[in-house]
């Protein structure tokens, strides 16, 4: 189960990369992968940019806090359930 939460993780975390890198390509994001990308992404996105402004209005962190908060929820997870013995 840990593993599974782990790979589930490290998917979600290449989603959000990718996400970010379409954002430097012109009309990548209307693409059929960059909107599919944004349906799953960016409601996650949207919870943090609500509470971090984008630095000098151009620069976005919002989404490395994001990643950081999924390894963290992730690990967290995984720490209960060995504590469980369900790992």
């Amino acid at each position: 189960m840990a593993q599974f939460i782990g790979t589930l993780q490290t998917i979600y975390t290449f989603m959000i990369i990718g996400y970010v890198l379409l954002s430097w390509l012109p009309n990548a994001r209307e693409s059929f992968i960059g909107e599919m990308l944004g349906k799953l992404v960016e409601p996650y996105l949207s919870m943090f940019r609500r509470f971090i402004p984008p630095i000098g209005g151009m620069l976005d962190i919002s989404p490395i806090v994001a990643v950081f908060a999924l390894q963290f929820v992730a690990a967290g997870l995984i720490a209960v359930l060995g504590f469980l013995g369900l790992s």
